[in-house]
């Protein structure tokens, strides 16, 4: 078939799509928030196919695909220029090899590779949008054998965000490859209130600073601490579950907080079931960071089948105590020391209910025997806890019951 009846038979295929109420989302894909790499956060647009190549080499070598990253996700700056039909090609220079020889490469090394494109007519770094060519790249990144798109929500002034997103993953299933669907519209209009079925995760925010708790202001542009994403998830956790999870955006550890903020930040993504995408360079990040980002126990929080983000269920000052029911009745439980100063704390195994997974945590009944997840030391319930909690640091432990 040639180009030209490829491209009518496209236009035609997503005329009768757009408006198919049986249209869905890869139902199998997401069934826990996924993990892997994304080239924003820490290069922008200083993005080429060597880049990419040695990141999924570093994954493989550094121990990372084992603990559970599997997608090496190209963001914004790929991009070439649509042909006369209309077709979108990778930037030449950046990709002289092209998008399919790259994922056949990462493919090889048993991860898979995303792509990124925006739902407006050009990217937020000024390149093509997917406005009105969503079945064409749908099929083109099929044919490049792409497993995951990231997509964006620039340019896109007048646009319904349901109708946008829904034609594209429309277009995502009727190309035939799964691919997961990320939606990056930031929160503003309310996603998890209309994305279940559209996608597999969506973002709650704009985008994440590598900052505890300071402003990033430039121009118009603002970009968000960890304890800002933090707070304004506390309201959203009734949405998320499997394959359908609440976004925090991309993980930061690596570049340039602290110890104790990076591992703080890596368990309350972990705990509130976020996605765990590493944003830094894996090529260069040194052991103690390779060290979080492989956390298994860490992981294993957020990779639990049940699927119930975390609840807030405790707060003074600069305190807060988070919880998260598991798989076969166990539970972990977070400490956080938001502030400066270390915190001394008694915990007395007060029982709770949680009314959305119906689970209770009941200790006069159930003893429990708990790990610290970062330092490895282990205690049960029968004892009350005494922590010091460090400043902008947590006490992540899990519960598993005593039978």
């Amino acid at each position: 078939m040639n180009k030209k009846l490829l491209f009518l038979l496209v236009v035609c295929i997503g005329e009768l799509f757009v408006t198919n109420a049986q249209a869905q989302k890869f139902d199998e894909l997401g069934k826990t928030p996924q993990m892997g790499w994304n080239s924003w956060n820490k290069f922008a647009c200083n993005i080429n196919e060597q880049l990419i190549r040695e990141t999924a080499d570093a994954m493989v070598k550094l121990g990372m695909k084992d603990a559970g990253y599997e997608y090496v996700n190209i963001d914004d700056c790929w991009h070439g220029e649509r042909d006369a039909l209309g077709f979108i090609h990778p930037n030449k220079k950046r990709f002289p090899s092209g998008i399919k020889a790259l994922a056949d490469y990462v493919h090889a090394q048993g991860l898979k590779l995303g792509i990124y494109s925006d739902a407006g007519e050009t990217t937020c770094a000024g390149h093509p949008g997917s406005l009105n060519h969503e079945y064409q790249d749908a099929l083109t990144y099929a044919s490049w054998g792409i497993d995951y798109v990231k997509y964006d929500w620039c340019d896109t002034k007048g646009l319904n965000p349901q109708v946008a997103y829904t034609i594209m993953r429309d277009a995502i299933k009727k190309a035939g490859r799964p691919m997961l669907f990320s939606i990056c519209e930031w929160g503003e209009n309310e996603p998890w209130k209309w994305a279940k079925d559209v996608g597999h995760s969506w973002r709650t925010t704009g985008d994440i600073y590598p900052c505890w708790n300071c402003e990033f202001r430039n121009y118009a542009l603002s970009k968000q601490n960890i304890l800002r994403i933090l707070d304004e998830q506390i309201e959203l956790r009734q949405y998320a579950g499997p394959g359908h999870w609440n976004d925090m955006d991309m993980l930061e550890v690596g570049n340039g907080m602290s110890i104790n903020e990076d591992r703080a930040h890596f368990s309350l993504w972990a705990m509130l079931d976020s996605p765990l995408i590493s944003g830094n360079d894996l090529r260069n990040m040194s052991e103690t960071t390779r060290s979080i980002l492989t956390n298994k126990d860490v992981i294993a929080i957020n990779q639990d089948k049940l699927g119930v983000q975390a609840l807030k269920i405790f707060r003074e000052k600069d305190f807060e105590i988070w919880v998260k029911p598991l798989e076969k009745n166990e539970w972990a439980i977070l400490f956080l020391n938001r502030g400066g100063q270390s915190l001394t704390y008694t915990y007395l195994w007060l029982p709770l209910h949680d009314n959305l997974s119906n689970r209770s945590l009941d200790f006069d009944k159930t003893t429990y025997l708990w790990t610290d997840l970062w330092a490895k030391t282990t205690g049960n319930t029968r004892q009350i806890l005494k922590a010091e909690i460090a400043p902008h640091s947590v006490l992540m432990l899990r519960l598993k019951p005593i039978h």
